[in-house]
């Protein structure tokens, strides 16, 4: 995977993300109070909410950076259980997550200014 310019990512990770995204917002929510359908008592798939994935996903990129922030803090510690190649690749998939978010949030301004700015 390669990484154009400062800071850049490729569309293929954008992409990636967005599938992440759309995978985390197909999942049903486990709820045991599930409202019964119509049909017979089937329960209705739940709606997806852009907001509860968008909240997941920036979730696990927090969860990503605090555990790759935890084994360098070990590593610096001197904890012979990590090495310094598990640490330096939990420190890059923090960075590509938190960078592949900032682009996914760049997007997402670029699309709202171009909704804002239809004649109507």
């Amino acid at each position: 995977m390669s990484i154009g310019g400062i800071g850049g990512i490729d569309s293929s990770r954008i992409q990636a993300m967005m599938e992440q995204l759309k995978a985390a917002a197909s999942k049903p929510a486990a709820s045991p109070l599930a409202p019964a359908g119509p049909a017979g008592g089937v329960a209705q798939p739940a709606k997806l909410d852009f907001a509860d994935a968008l909240k997941s996903s920036l979730q696990e990129v927090s969860n990503t950076q605090k555990a790759a922030q935890e084994l360098g803090q070990r590593f610096v510690m001197g904890d012979d259980t990590v090495s310094l190649s598990d640490t330096m690749i939990a420190m890059q998939k923090s960075s590509l997550a938190f960078q592949g978010t900032v682009q996914v949030r760049n997007k997402l301004v670029s699309a709202y200014h171009d909704i804002m700015n239809m004649q109507v």
